[in-house]
C-alpha cells in the first residue's frame, strides 16, 4: 500500500529563490503542454504524445531565447509537469465518458503564479541514493539530515520519524501560508503493518454516529466532543480578514496581511487533522469491524450548517478510517444514508417515524426503552452494516436482539431532504 510521509522544510534564502525558479518552470512547461492540447483540439488535429510535447516543450525550448531559462532547473521536475498534464486529460475525458468513478472532473486549466499551492515532483530518474551511516532511511540525506534536491541544494528537514522503506518519490510543495514540506512516497510492508496493531480476533465491533453537538457517539455508549476548531478561531480570522481587506491591492502590506490570514486557516486545517489522525487510529485500534453512515457530506455543506459541516470535516474523517482499516486489516462498512438509524429501535425493532431535530430523547412505544438519539443511531447503523464479521471478512456470531429487522420495516426510504436534515443534527 502507497502512502505519503510529509516533512516540514526550512530552506534558506537563496534555496527560496531557487525552488521559486523550480515551481516556474514546471507550472510554463504545464501551461505550454496544455496549450498545445488545446490548439491541437481547436484545429481538430490529434493530440500531441507525450514524447513529441518533451521534444518541443523542453529539449527544443531550451535551445530558444524565450525558454533557454528552462534549464537551470533539474529535467525531471519539467518530464513530471507533462506527465501531469497527461493524467489531467486522462482523467477529464474518462469522467466525460462515466468510466472514472466519483465527482465529474473539469477540464485542465492554466497554473499560475498565484495558485494557493506550488510543487514540483523529484523521481527515481534525479539519481537519488540512500546513505546507510544516516539515521533515517532517506533519500540522498548527508549526516546533517539534509535533503539534497538536484540543482536547489542540501534542504533542512524536520524529520519527525523514521521512513518505513525507500521512497519512490519526492514532491516538494509550498502552501499558502509560505510554509515548504517534502512528501514521500512509500510503500509499505504489509506484514510490519499488523505487527503494529493488536489481533484482530478479541476486539469489538463498532457503529459510529457523526454529528454536530457532538463529533461522533460510538455504539457502546462513548461520545466524542466535537473540537470546533473553525468556531474556536474564528474571532482571529474575522480581525486577519479585515486587516486585509483594508490593505491596498498588489502593496507589500497586503501580501503580508494575506499570510496572516492564510496561516490563520493553515493552524486550524493543521488542528482538525491531527485530532481525525488520533481518533480514526484509536477507532482502528481498538476494532475489529467499523461501520459508519454513507454521508451526503457535498449536500450537506450546501446547507444552512455548511460552516459547522465544513468545521467538522466528516469527509476527511471518514476517508482516514476507510484506508486505515485497509491498512491494517480491519472491517470498514458504509450503510446506505437513506436508511432510518433515528427512527428505529435499536432494542425491539420497532420503526417509531421520523422526529424532529430539537427531539435528542425518545421513547419507544412497542417495547417502553428510553433513546439517546444519537447513540440509538449508532447502535442502528452497526446492526445495519450485517456485523459482526472478523478482521478476515468471516461472519460471526451476531448480537441477540428481540426482533429482526427485516420484521419491523426499517428499510423504508426518505427524501433527500429529510435525510439531510436528519444527519445534519447529529
Amino acid at each position: 500500500m502507497q502512502l505519503r510521509y510529509a516533512f516540514r522544510l526550512d530552506p534558506g534564502s537563496g534555496q527560496r529563490v531557487a525552488l521559486a525558479r523550480a515551481f516556474g518552470c514546471a507550472r510554463v512547461v504545464y501551461n505550454d503542454a496544455v496549450a498545445a492540447r488545446e490548439r491541437a483540439r481547436r484545429e481538430g488535429a490529434a493530440f500531441p504524445s507525450a514524447g513529441v510535447l518533451s521534444k518541443m516543450l523542453i529539449t527544443e525550448a531550451k535551445q530558444s531565447p524565450r525558454r533557454q531559462w528552462l534549464s537551470e532547473v533539474s529535467a525531471v521536475i519539467l518530464q513530471q509537469a507533462l506527465r501531469d498534464v497527461e493524467r489531467a486529460f486522462t482523467n477529464y475525458f474518462s469522467s466525460l465518458k462515466g468510466s472514472r468513478p466519483g465527482a465529474r472532473v473539469g477540464a485542465p486549466r492554466f497554473r499560475s503564479k498565484r495558485d494557493a499551492r506550488q510543487a514540483i515532483r523529484f523521481t527515481a530518474n534525479a539519481r537519488w541514493k540512500i546513505n546507510e551511516a544516516g539515521r533515517l532511511l532517506l533519500p540522498k540525506i548527508n549526516e546533517a539530515g539534509r535533503l539534497l534536491l538536484p540543482k536547489i541544494g542540501e534542504v533542512k528537514v524536520r524529520w519527525s520519524r523514521r521512513l518505513p522503506s525507500v521512497p519512490s518519490s519526492v514532491t516538494v510543495i509550498r502552501d499558502a501560508a509560505g510554509r515548504y514540506f517534502a512528501s514521500f512516497v512509500i510503500e509499505t510492508d504489509p506484514g510490519a503493518d499488523l505487527a503494529r496493531m493488536p489481533e484482530a480476533d478479541n476486539l469489538p465491533s463498532v457503529g459510529i454516529d457523526l454529528g454536530l453537538t457532538h463529533f461522533a457517539v460510538l455504539s457502546d455508549g462513548r461520545v466524542i466532543d466535537s473540537p470546533r476548531f473553525l468556531r474556536r478561531a474564528e474571532k482571529k480570522l474575522k480581525k486577519a480578514q479585515r486587516e486585509l481587506s483594508r490593505k491596498q491591492k498588489r502593496s507589500n502590506n497586503r501580501e503580508k496581511a494575506r499570510l496572516k490570514v492564510a496561516r490563520a486557516h493553515a493552524q486550524v486545517a493543521d488542528a482538525r487533522r491531527e485530532f481525525h489522525h488520533q481518533l480514526s487510529t484509536q477507532l482502528i485500534r481498538e476494532s475489529q469491524a467499523v461501520a459508519v453512515e454513507d454521508l451526503a457530506v457535498k449536500a450537506l455543506a450546501r446547507t444552512r450548517l455548511g460552516k459547522s459541516v465544513h468545521d467538522a470535516g466528516w469527509a476527511q474523517f471518514l476517508a482516514m478510517l476507510e484506508y486505515k482499516a485497509q491498512r491494517y486489516a480491519r472491517v470498514f462498512v458504509k450503510v446506505g444514508r437513506f436508511e432510518p438509524t433515528s427512527q428505529v429501535c435499536s432494542v425491539c425493532g420497532v420503526r417509531d417515524g421520523p422526529k424532529p431535530l430539537h427531539v435528542r430523547t425518545w421513547t419507544c412505544t412497542h417495547c417502553g426503552t428510553v433513546h439517546d438519539r444519537d447513540h440509538n443511531a449508532a447502535k442502528n447503523v452497526k446492526q445495519a452494516a450485517g456485523l459482526a464479521v472478523t478482521a478476515c471478512r468471516a461472519q460471526v456470531r451476531p448480537e441477540l436482539v428481540p426482533a429482526p429487522r427485516e420484521e419491523a420495516g426499517s428499510h423504508g426510504i426518505h427524501t433527500g431532504t429529510r435525510a439531510a436534515q436528519r444527519h445534519s443534527t447529529r
